[in-house]
Protein backbone atom coordinates (compact mmCIF):
# COMPACT_ATOMS: atom_id res chain seq x y z
CA UNK A 1 0.00 0.00 0.00
CA UNK A 2 1.56 3.90 -0.87
CA UNK A 3 0.71 6.83 0.46
CA UNK A 4 0.93 10.12 -0.85
CA UNK A 5 3.52 12.38 -0.19
CA UNK A 6 1.81 14.94 1.80
CA UNK A 7 4.74 16.77 3.61
CA UNK A 8 4.37 20.30 1.83
CA UNK A 9 0.70 20.32 2.64
CA UNK A 10 1.27 18.94 5.81
CA UNK A 11 3.96 21.98 6.80
CA UNK A 12 1.31 24.25 4.94
CA UNK A 13 -1.25 23.53 7.62
CA UNK A 14 0.97 24.05 10.46
CA UNK A 15 1.88 27.41 9.06
CA UNK A 16 -2.11 27.78 8.62
CA UNK A 17 -3.14 26.86 11.75
CA UNK A 18 -0.49 28.92 13.59
CA UNK A 19 -1.28 31.80 12.09
CA UNK A 20 -4.83 31.66 12.59
CA UNK A 21 -3.60 30.58 16.57
CA UNK A 22 -2.37 33.74 16.83
CA UNK A 23 -4.93 35.73 15.30
CA UNK A 24 -7.16 34.17 18.36
CA UNK A 25 -7.56 36.24 21.10
CA UNK A 26 -9.91 34.63 23.12
CA UNK A 27 -7.82 31.42 22.89
CA UNK A 28 -4.87 33.82 23.84
CA UNK A 29 -6.79 34.95 26.60
CA UNK A 30 -7.68 31.73 28.27
CA UNK A 31 -4.58 30.60 28.24
CA UNK A 32 -3.38 33.20 30.15
CA UNK A 33 -5.60 32.04 32.73
CA UNK A 34 -4.58 28.64 32.82
CA UNK A 35 -0.52 29.92 33.24
CA UNK A 36 -1.71 31.81 35.86
CA UNK A 37 -3.35 28.87 37.43
CA UNK A 38 -0.30 27.11 36.28
CA UNK A 39 1.98 29.53 38.14
CA UNK A 40 0.42 28.51 41.92
CA UNK A 41 1.99 25.17 41.03
CA UNK A 42 5.95 26.70 40.26
CA UNK A 43 5.02 25.23 36.73
CA UNK A 44 7.72 26.57 35.10
CA UNK A 45 10.12 25.80 37.57
CA UNK A 46 8.84 22.20 37.90
CA UNK A 47 11.21 20.98 34.92
CA UNK A 48 15.14 19.44 33.61
CA UNK A 49 16.97 18.97 30.68
CA UNK A 50 18.99 16.21 31.47
CA UNK A 51 19.07 16.67 34.66
CA UNK A 52 19.33 20.16 35.00
CA UNK A 53 16.59 22.53 36.08
CA UNK A 54 14.97 24.50 32.95
CA UNK A 55 12.92 27.00 34.18
CA UNK A 56 10.70 27.14 31.14
CA UNK A 57 7.48 26.41 29.61
CA UNK A 58 7.58 23.75 26.99
CA UNK A 59 6.00 25.68 24.15
CA UNK A 60 9.35 28.14 25.12
CA UNK A 61 11.66 24.96 24.58
CA UNK A 62 9.74 23.61 21.42
CA UNK A 63 10.16 26.55 19.43
CA UNK A 64 13.62 27.44 20.98
CA UNK A 65 14.41 24.54 19.36
CA UNK A 66 12.50 24.89 16.02
CA UNK A 67 14.61 28.42 15.40
CA UNK A 68 18.29 26.36 16.43
CA UNK A 69 17.30 23.27 13.51
CA UNK A 70 15.91 26.41 11.23
CA UNK A 71 18.73 28.65 11.48
CA UNK A 72 21.91 26.52 12.87
CA UNK A 73 23.76 29.32 14.68
CA UNK A 74 27.67 29.03 15.65
CA UNK A 75 27.43 31.03 18.66
CA UNK A 76 24.16 31.10 20.96
CA UNK A 77 24.41 33.96 23.65
CA UNK A 78 22.38 33.56 26.55
CA UNK A 79 21.96 36.74 29.11
CA UNK A 80 20.85 35.23 32.28
CA UNK A 81 21.91 31.52 33.52
CA UNK A 82 19.77 30.69 36.33
CA UNK A 83 20.78 27.31 37.22
CA UNK A 84 21.84 26.47 33.37
CA UNK A 85 19.54 24.06 32.31
CA UNK A 86 18.91 26.23 29.16
CA UNK A 87 22.05 26.39 28.38
CA UNK A 88 22.70 22.80 28.57
CA UNK A 89 19.72 22.55 26.42
CA UNK A 90 20.84 24.67 23.60
CA UNK A 91 24.10 22.71 23.61
CA UNK A 92 22.80 19.41 23.45
CA UNK A 93 21.13 20.57 20.33
CA UNK A 94 24.31 21.79 18.97
CA UNK A 95 26.21 18.65 19.84
CA UNK A 96 23.41 16.71 18.21
CA UNK A 97 23.92 18.64 15.35
CA UNK A 98 26.99 17.77 15.08
CA UNK A 99 28.21 21.02 15.76
CA UNK A 100 31.18 20.06 17.56
CA UNK A 101 32.87 23.85 17.20
CA UNK A 102 29.85 25.59 18.35
CA UNK A 103 29.23 27.30 21.68
CA UNK A 104 26.74 28.69 24.45
CA UNK A 105 27.86 31.73 25.73
CA UNK A 106 26.42 32.40 28.70
CA UNK A 107 25.95 36.05 30.63
CA UNK A 108 25.31 36.65 34.28
CA UNK A 109 25.86 39.25 36.70
CA UNK A 110 25.90 36.59 39.43
CA UNK A 111 26.40 32.60 38.70
CA UNK A 112 26.30 31.04 41.93
CA UNK A 113 28.99 28.67 43.28
CA UNK A 114 26.85 25.65 42.96
CA UNK A 115 25.14 26.51 39.44
CA UNK A 116 28.55 27.14 37.88
CA UNK A 117 29.55 23.65 39.12
CA UNK A 118 26.44 21.80 37.63
CA UNK A 119 27.44 23.25 34.49
CA UNK A 120 31.24 22.59 34.78
CA UNK A 121 30.41 19.24 35.67
CA UNK A 122 28.03 18.31 32.73
CA UNK A 123 28.74 16.19 29.84
CA UNK A 124 28.13 19.22 27.18
CA UNK A 125 29.94 21.53 29.14
CA UNK A 126 32.95 21.90 26.30
CA UNK A 127 29.88 23.83 24.64
CA UNK A 128 29.56 26.31 27.49
CA UNK A 129 31.40 29.79 27.81
CA UNK A 130 30.88 31.36 31.38
CA UNK A 131 30.91 34.87 31.56
CA UNK A 132 29.77 36.91 35.10
CA UNK A 133 29.21 40.33 34.87
CA UNK A 134 26.60 42.83 33.66
CA UNK A 135 25.20 42.16 30.93
CA UNK A 136 25.57 45.43 29.17
CA UNK A 137 28.88 46.54 31.15
CA UNK A 138 31.64 47.74 28.50
CA UNK A 139 33.96 45.00 29.39
CA UNK A 140 31.88 42.20 29.33
CA UNK A 141 30.41 42.62 26.01
CA UNK A 142 34.34 43.08 24.87
CA UNK A 143 34.42 39.36 26.28
CA UNK A 144 30.96 38.08 24.70
CA UNK A 145 32.61 39.37 21.06
CA UNK A 146 36.28 37.96 21.62
CA UNK A 147 34.57 34.58 21.65
CA UNK A 148 32.41 34.77 18.24
CA UNK A 149 34.50 34.16 15.54
CA UNK A 150 34.74 35.44 12.25
CA UNK A 151 31.86 35.03 9.88
CA UNK A 152 29.60 32.83 12.41
CA UNK A 153 26.50 33.08 12.52
CA UNK A 154 25.09 34.40 15.87
CA UNK A 155 21.46 33.97 18.31
CA UNK A 156 20.92 35.75 21.08
CA UNK A 157 18.41 34.75 24.19
CA UNK A 158 17.80 38.00 26.53
CA UNK A 159 16.59 36.61 30.11
CA UNK A 160 18.51 38.54 32.53
CA UNK A 161 16.93 41.52 34.36
CA UNK A 162 13.50 41.93 32.80
CA UNK A 163 12.89 45.17 33.68
CA UNK A 164 11.96 47.43 30.34
CA UNK A 165 14.90 50.23 30.59
CA UNK A 166 17.63 46.97 31.11
CA UNK A 167 16.06 44.90 28.33
CA UNK A 168 15.77 47.50 26.04
CA UNK A 169 19.76 48.17 26.66
CA UNK A 170 20.73 44.54 26.04
CA UNK A 171 18.59 45.02 22.67
CA UNK A 172 20.74 47.37 21.48
CA UNK A 173 23.72 46.38 22.94
CA UNK A 174 23.32 42.59 21.70
CA UNK A 175 20.61 43.08 18.70
CA UNK A 176 23.74 43.98 16.48
CA UNK A 177 25.46 41.08 17.01
CA UNK A 178 22.72 38.76 15.28
CA UNK A 179 23.59 37.32 12.43
CA UNK A 180 21.11 37.70 9.57
CA UNK A 181 18.67 34.52 9.39
CA UNK A 182 19.41 33.78 13.32
CA UNK A 183 16.94 35.13 16.00
CA UNK A 184 16.87 37.48 18.80
CA UNK A 185 14.69 35.92 21.46
CA UNK A 186 13.41 38.68 24.37
CA UNK A 187 12.06 36.23 26.96
CA UNK A 188 9.46 36.82 29.59
CA UNK A 189 6.97 38.58 27.21
CA UNK A 190 4.06 37.48 28.85
CA UNK A 191 4.62 39.60 31.36
CA UNK A 192 3.80 42.76 29.13
CA UNK A 193 0.14 41.21 28.90
CA UNK A 194 -0.49 41.60 32.71
CA UNK A 195 -1.21 44.15 34.95
CA UNK A 196 -0.05 44.79 38.63
CA UNK A 197 -3.16 43.13 39.86
CA UNK A 198 -2.81 40.12 37.67
CA UNK A 199 1.02 39.58 37.92
CA UNK A 200 2.50 36.51 39.55
CA UNK A 201 3.39 37.45 42.74
CA UNK A 202 6.01 34.52 43.50
CA UNK A 203 8.99 36.13 42.65
CA UNK A 204 11.72 38.43 43.90
CA UNK A 205 10.35 41.40 41.24
CA UNK A 206 7.32 41.83 40.52
CA UNK A 207 6.95 42.42 36.29
CA UNK A 208 3.76 44.01 35.27
CA UNK A 209 2.59 46.36 31.37
CA UNK A 210 4.87 49.09 31.05
CA UNK A 211 8.19 47.86 33.18
CA UNK A 212 9.13 44.61 31.53
CA UNK A 213 10.49 42.94 28.53
CA UNK A 214 7.44 43.13 25.28
CA UNK A 215 7.50 46.66 25.70
CA UNK A 216 11.23 47.12 25.67
CA UNK A 217 11.06 45.06 22.55
CA UNK A 218 8.22 47.24 21.04
CA UNK A 219 10.63 50.07 21.60
CA UNK A 220 13.69 48.08 19.59
CA UNK A 221 11.33 46.99 17.03
CA UNK A 222 10.56 50.90 16.45
CA UNK A 223 14.69 51.85 16.92
CA UNK A 224 15.60 49.30 13.85
CA UNK A 225 14.72 48.04 10.78
CA UNK A 226 17.03 44.94 10.91
CA UNK A 227 14.12 42.81 12.40
CA UNK A 228 11.13 41.42 11.64
CA UNK A 229 8.49 39.36 13.94
CA UNK A 230 7.95 35.12 13.03
CA UNK A 231 4.46 35.90 12.58
CA UNK A 232 4.06 31.63 12.46
CA UNK A 233 6.41 30.57 15.52
CA UNK A 234 4.68 33.42 17.74
CA UNK A 235 1.65 32.55 16.41
CA UNK A 236 1.39 29.09 18.25
CA UNK A 237 2.85 30.34 21.51
CA UNK A 238 -0.29 30.44 22.95
CA UNK A 239 1.12 28.61 26.26
CA UNK A 240 4.18 30.42 26.91
CA UNK A 241 6.43 32.53 28.74
CA UNK A 242 7.46 34.33 25.29
CA UNK A 243 4.93 34.97 23.02
CA UNK A 244 6.08 37.36 20.17
CA UNK A 245 9.45 37.39 21.84
CA UNK A 246 11.26 35.51 18.92
CA UNK A 247 12.27 38.18 16.10
CA UNK A 248 14.42 37.02 12.66
CA UNK A 249 17.35 39.43 11.74
CA UNK A 250 16.08 40.04 8.01
CA UNK A 251 18.85 42.37 7.38
CA UNK A 252 22.90 42.26 7.94
CA UNK A 253 23.32 46.17 7.10
CA UNK A 254 23.10 49.25 9.15
CA UNK A 255 20.70 49.78 11.69
CA UNK A 256 18.89 52.81 11.97
CA UNK A 257 18.78 53.82 15.53
CA UNK A 258 16.41 56.65 17.09
CA UNK A 259 18.63 59.90 18.72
Amino acid sequence: MTHPDDRLEFEENKRKMSLALGADSQAFDESLKLMLTLDQYDYSYLWSWMGVPIIQFPADVMATQEVIWNSKPDIIIETGVARGGSMIFMASLLAAMGHDKAKVIGVDIDIRAHNRDSIEKHPLSKYITLIEGGSVDDDVMEKVKAHIPPGAKVMVVLDSDHSRDHVLAECRAYGPLVTEGCYLVVADTVVGHLTEETAPKKRSKIWYQGNEPLSALHDYMAETDCFEVDAVLNGKLVLSSSPGGYVRRKVASATRVSE
